[in-house]
Parts: structure tokens; sequence; C-alpha cells
């Protein structure tokens, strides 16, 4: 089929071809306009779609605001765990709010990312909430089609999900491994598409996974997403619990381990 008979999200992409807009101009003229200083990010920051671990790490006067973070969209906020410092967007939800924000850090100095997104179930694999490493997601989203050619899935680096892997594994806690489906319209999660993936061996769905991956292979940088698989799309009563702190203790206990354990990979023993 020619680019003529593909609709636009697929036409005329140049997968190869540089940006000609690009995040470090964006920044650049933000900090000219705000006056801002150039001060990089942490080198490992955290996408958290539902805001809930900023919220709690606000709350407990764990976070502050970082005063280089030149988005216009956002706050970066910065707190320490486990004597480590890291970097926090909250509430940037779904696949093209994710993947723009994944740019402004790598490009402020960020060397990992990691993304804790709260999902639906699919497969129930277990009573929620649990915690899910994501080897690879559905491309049910309009982000990834600009990064790399269509395909269904996008896959995750698999050396990061290992390292999460035997991180959480050794601390002895209870998470799987295995495929979202990644989708720009959560309201139209309809019951045969929920069964189609469960068909599929898809345990839950969220709405940034399979953009965020398919910019980390096209761009060359570390990105590793969890789904907090928390509800069942609110198709029982009493959905959508957390747990203690909306959750936010012990996503972060899953962050820190994982990357605690890509930091030793990184520097060595």
């Amino acid at each position: 089929m020619s680019d003529q008979n593909l609709p636009p999200i697929l036409a005329r992409k140049h997968y190869e071809a540089p940006s000609a807009f690009t995040p470090e101009s964006l920044l650049r003229e933000a900090r000219r306009q705000k006056g801002l200083p150039t001060i990089a990010v942490p080198e490992i920051c955290i996408l958290d779609p539902d805001g809930d671990i900023v919220r709690h790490l606000r709350r407990a006067g764990r976070a502050t605001r970082h005063e280089g973070w030149a988005c216009y969209h956002t706050d970066l906020f910065v707190f320490h765990n486990d004597d480590r410092e890291y970097g926090i967007v909250g509430c940037a939800v779904g696949a093209a709010f994710a993947v723009l924000i994944a740019e402004e850090m790598f490009a402020s100095g960020c060397k990992l990312l990691i993304s804790m997104t709260s999902s639906g179930q699919i497969r129930p694999v277990q009573e929620p909430p649990y915690f899910v490493i994501i080897e690879r997601s559905l491309r049910d989203e309009g982000t990834s089609y600009h990064y790399a050619a269509p395909s269904e899935y996008s896959d995750a680096d698999g050396r990061l999900v290992a390292l999460a892997w035997e991180a959480l594994s050794a601390a002895g806690l209870a998470v799987h491994v295995g495929t979202t489906w990644t989708t720009d319209a959560p309201f139209r999660e309809t019951q045969r598409a929920i069964d189609d993936a469960a068909t599929a061996g898809i345990l839950a769905v969220e709405m940034e996974a399979a953009a965020l991956y398919a910019f980390a292979r096209a761009r060359g940088r570390p990105v590793l997403c969890f789904a907090h698989v928390t509800n069942q799309m609110g198709r029982i009563e009493g959905d959508f619990e957390k747990g203690a702190s909306d959750g936010a203790e012990a996503s972060l206990e899953v962050i820190s381990l994982a990357a605690e354990r890509w930091r030793k990979s990184a520097t060595g023993p």
C-alpha cells in the first residue's frame, strides 16, 4: 500500500530523519522566557501519571520543586528515598503527554526513566493491587507510530526488565512480568476488546507504555515501565483501591529496588 493510501498516522513518517523541532530547543527558549538557570534533573526520573506518589511526597514534606525545570506544562519535584535522589513528574497521563515529558527529561540530564502507571486488570493473576514489569505493550495508541514503524507491540529493553525482576524477586515481592495493552481511549475499552486482550495473554491495560518503549528504542534511552494493577475498570463495587497511602509507598519500594539494581549494573561492584 502506498503512502497516499495510508491513514495520516502511518504515512510519511521518515523514521530515520531527525526532528526539526527538538526538546533542547523548546527548553532553551522556555528558560530564556522564564529566566531559569540551567540545572540538570536527577539521573533517575519517574513518571507518575496518577499523581498519587507526588501528592504523598508533598504531604510528607519530602519533595521540593526543581528550580531549573523549564517544561511549559508540568512541575518536576526532587525527593530522596533511601538516601538516593530522584526527580518526579505527576499527572502526565497518556502516551503523547508521557513521551513529551520523557523527551524533556532526557534533554535535561535524566539517565534512566521509570514509569509507574495505574492499570486495569485484564487477566486475573491475583487480586489487585499488584505490580507488573511491562516487557511489551500492544500499540493501540498514536504516539508510538511517530517513533517506530508499525508493529503489533512495543518491546522493553530486556536487560532492564531482567534487572528489575532480579531486584524485586530477591526482595521477596510478588511482581509479575508480562504484556499490557496501551490505549488512548480508556472509555472505549469494550468487553469484546477486553476479551480479545485476555486471549492474547495480556495482563493489564494502561495508557503510556507502548509509546514510551517506542520512544526509548528510537532515541536509545533507558526506560522501564511498571503497571500498578489497581482496578477492574470500575466493573465491581469498591474498585480503584491502591492500598495504604494510595499505593505510594509500595510504588516507591518497587521503583527504588529497580533503580538501585540499575545503578549497580551501571557502575559495577
